[in-house]
């Protein structure tokens, strides 16, 4: 897959073990598989798995106004978060569009945003520039810690090493769904959770965790398992245009009910008015084919441009699998075409916001009312 490199990321250590294959595009800078890909999903799968993921940007903001300065410039609900509680955020565009994408975890003195490696100095320098008078120093952290990734459903304790733990597909509070509930869901049994370790002990803590049973295992396995679990990616599934609602990301993102913040007008009117413009989809594709569509490859119906593919991944029990952003108009029964190197290659798909574009919980639109008549008064 051809995609923008990752510029912020250099070599970890990890990719002078035997075997190892480099990752490219928004993964550069860690493995994408050390020989055994199918192994290694196996692997993961079963839990026994530890992902080195240090090319994922780290930025902290400490100080006493620190939540709730988050909480009034982004999507989720930050003023009562918990110490070792993970919730995730978005920052959006005056038009409601995703800029920025990051798990929140709070230690107590210091709140942890983890993000995509490429986008970690932005959305620092962004931060900064919203402080104005307020008590908070922003700092792009991702030199001194490094991320590693884990099958694990739990919190991090107190003494262990601080993790943020995957909120995805469990609809929280102030959140709504587009899609299935969340026990129906693909990932309803996911377990997954991010681990801060000092970038210096970076391989001494995969060896420990390795030594405990895990197997150290690249971005083809961890790839894999996220877009079969629909799990949206900035950097991958999001472009300049994208609004929550297309992913059903307002599950864990958003919190619809907090106070205003940037782009909170267009999150509310698409979630009250429903039909949003387009909507991911998850592609099972021909397994005949030898190569994977490249990021943004073209999809088409009936010979007429619908959309592009955004992830895709070869997955060791169903195959090459994708996600695609696709007009919202398309039929979901229809199969679709999937240019991949030029040729045309069917691909069904798997409905993750419904084609009808509204969300569970949309409030219920008023009846019409005759113009120059109003409605008669209870009193």
């Amino acid at each position: 897959m051809t995609l923008p490199p990752n510029e912020s990321a250099s070599a970890s250590p990890l990719l002078s073990r035997p075997g190892a294959v480099a990752a490219g595009g928004v993964d550069t800078g860690v493995a994408w598989h050390y020989g055994d890909p199918t192994g290694e999903q196996r692997a993961l799968a079963a839990g026994s798995a530890v992902a080195d993921l240090s090319h994922l940007g780290v930025v902290t903001v400490s100080g006493p106004d620190r939540l709730s300065w988050l909480n009034s410039i982004t999507s989720q609900e930050l003023t009562e978060l918990a110490p070792r509680t993970s919730t995730e955020l978005l920052v959006l565009s005056p038009h409601g569009h995703i800029e920025h994408a990051a798990g929140v975890v709070d230690d107590g003195e210091v709140t942890w945003l983890l993000t995509e490696g490429a986008s970690a100095a932005s959305l620092a320098a962004w931060l900064d520039s919203m402080r104005f008078m307020l008590r908070v120093v922003v700092t792009d952290a991702s030199a001194d810690w490094a991320v590693l990734g884990e099958p694990v459903a739990t919190e991090a304790r107190a003494g262990e090493p601080l993790s943020w733990l995957d909120p995805w597909p469990r609809t929280l509070l102030g959140g709504t769904r587009y899609g299935p509930d969340d026990d129906a869901h693909p990932a309803a049994n996911r377990r997954w959770r991010l681990v801060l370790v000092p970038r210096a002990g970076l391989s001494d803590a995969v060896s420990a965790r390795e030594a405990a049973g895990a197997r150290l295992v690249g971005t083809w396995a961890t790839e894999a398992e996220r877009i079969a679990a629909w799990r949206p990616r900035v950097g991958l599934d999001v472009d300049h245009r994208t609004i929550p609602h297309e992913l059903d990301w307002l599950r864990t993102a958003v919190h619809l009910s907090k106070g205003c913040y940037r782009g909170q007008e267009t999150v509310a009117r698409v979630h009250n008015l429903g039909r949003p413009p387009r909507r991911l989809v998850m592609l099972h594709l021909d397994g005949s084919a030898h190569v994977l569509p490249e990021h943004g490859a073209i999809v088409t119906q009936d010979g007429r441009e619908v959309g592009v593919v955004t992830s895709a991944a070869r997955h060791h029990e169903l195959g090459p699998i994708g996600l695609a952003m696709i007009k919202r108009s398309v039929p979901t029964d229809v199969e679709l075409l999937v240019d991949v190197d030029g040729e045309l290659v069917a691909a069904a798909q798997e409905v993750i916001v419904p084609g009808e574009g509204v969300s569970v919980d949309r409030p219920t639109p008023r009846g019409p009312v005759a113009r120059g008549l109003q409605p008669r008064s209870r009193e």
